[in-house]
């Protein structure tokens, strides 16, 4: 089946498409000739996804789906959330996102967050919405290289390693990202 995952991130395109396997062909914006990034202004998760992936079937008439993630910190009331990405401003910067959260965070003991996905599906025009969480801690400091965004900072629940420390296959198997995918799998193998 072919499916256009409605960004522009490449590093999400190749978490995705790891996830899925081959039996779903995979294409991202760029495919499409689409280079813009898509808005992302609604006030949840579940209304940014939606928004990108009716953009794109509205525009293409491509299946697609489209995802909003991001990190909720407990103790800073569900910040950053929607605007994990421009948290520190207008310009995508996962280091100078990751200096703001730990400036934020310098002062506080409780350390529970959450990374939080909501995936929104338009198959043939209908909507269908899937949501993984994967609860945590922040660390003090930045620990791995691996992955993107937050991971340096966010040690999974079980886990004695942050998603940066973990290979992508690892991460792969347990994140907020792979937990939503499984359902739109699941739900797209029963179609």
């Amino acid at each position: 089946m072919k499916l256009c995952f409605a960004t522009q991130n490449q590093n999400k395109i190749k978490e995705i498409q790891a996830i899925l396997g081959k039996q779903f062909d995979l294409i991202g914006l760029a495919d499409l000739g689409h280079t813009a990034e898509l808005a992302e202004d609604g006030n949840t998760f579940e209304a940014n996804s939606l928004q990108k992936a009716r953009f794109v079937w509205e525009t293409y008439q491509v299946n697609c789906f489209a995802d909003d993630s991001g990190l909720e910190v407990q103790t800073l009331n569900g910040e950053p959330g929607v605007n994990s990405a421009f948290y520190a401003g207008k310009e995508k910067n996962y280091a100078a996102n990751n200096t703001l959260l730990l400036q934020n965070m310098a002062t506080q003991t409780n350390r529970i967050a959450q990374f939080r996905t909501c995936i929104t599906l338009l198959l043939n025009g209908e909507v269908f919405q899937f949501n993984g969480i994967v609860k945590g801690q922040l660390l003090h400091t930045i620990k791995g290289t691996n992955g993107f965004g937050y991971d340096p900072l966010f040690m999974p629940d079980g886990y004695t390693q942050t998603f940066a420390e973990m290979t992508a296959e690892e991460k792969n198997k347990i994140s907020h990202r792979a937990l939503a995918l499984q359902q739109l799998v699941e739900f797209l193998n029963l179609r």
